[in-house]
């Protein structure tokens, strides 16, 4: 199991926060780091790195296992992209087609892992 990073509490109030519309740049790195630890949570392993500067990376999703160099399998986006992927704001094909996700590698899509958290 992933090892959190961000209070569950905290993590959650900042999620709220970003949803509210009342995120500071603190919170929001906040909520991404949260988010980001909820996915390694959720879809363990270290076939893809997800990647969302400069609030946090980590390394999820089952498959083979990446040791040295550039991984084979990456996700960059921004934070306001990735907690609006996390949260259901936007569903990952939209925001491929939007040009707001930077993907490359075979296992790099998300979508059978998103939303996180129910949309609200």
């Amino acid at each position: 199991m992933a090892q959190r990073r961000v209070d569950p509490g905290e993590g959650r109030a900042a999620l709220e926060s970003w949803r509210a519309g009342d995120a500071d740049a603190r919170a929001t790195r906040t909520a991404v780091r949260f988010t980001l630890g909820e996915l390694a949570a959720r879809a363990p392993g270290r076939a893809v790195e997800v990647r969302v500067p400069p609030a946090g990376a980590v390394q999820a999703v089952a498959g083979p296992r990446h040791t040295r160099g550039t991984p084979p399998n990456v996700v960059e986006t921004d934070a306001e992209t990735w907690l609006a992927l996390a949260t259901g704001r936007v569903t990952w094909e939209a925001a491929v087609s939007a040009g707001r996700i930077r993907a490359s590698g075979a296992r790099a899509d998300l979508a059978h892992v998103l939303p996180l958290f129910a949309p609200g």
